[in-house]
């Protein structure tokens, strides 16, 4: 293993064993659930909103270090930004974690997101580093069903 893997597999557990922004607050503007039948996953995502910026992200729930690390990790990217703007680090995270031509893991916007680069080369986890995101789309959209990534 390089350091580079190292590396991202260190920051995967840290989010895994200590994920920021966990639990459901006492408040918030929209929520949504999301479920992974292949491994189990499940999760609630909680926006608070500032119009169009999203003040403030919460995830609770329970799934595989793919799944919570992802989560973490986006709760902690996501918040400031504009909805349009959150799904544009969708997009390009959707890109790099699916192996899509043209994909860069390492553009900047990506930050800490661009450990789940190594993904790519497990499709069965690809529902797991994408599971929180659908589900905050859904958030954000004010969906109302449960998402599902079957």
């Amino acid at each position: 293993m390089d350091e580079i893997d190292a590396l991202y597999q260190e920051v995967i557990l840290d989010h895994y064993k200590r994920p920021r922004n966990w639990g459901a607050p006492e408040h918030c503007d929209r929520k949504a659930d999301g479920h992974n039948p292949l491994c189990g996953d499940r999760m609630t995502v909680y926006v608070d909103l500032d119009g169009e910026r999203i003040a403030d992200v919460h995830v609770d729930g329970a799934g595989c270090a793919i799944s919570v690390a992802s989560a973490s990790i986006m709760s902690e990217t996501v918040k400031g930004h504009t909805v349009a703007e959150a799904q544009q680090l969708f997009d390009k995270f959707h890109a790099v974690v699916t192996g899509q031509t043209g994909a860069d893991a390492n553009d900047p916007a990506l930050q800490k997101l661009a450990v789940f680069a190594g993904v790519a080369e497990y499709p069965a986890r690809v529902k797991c580093a994408t599971l929180a995101w659908h589900t905050v789309n859904a958030a954000l959209s004010d969906q109302g069903d449960t998402v599902t990534t079957e």
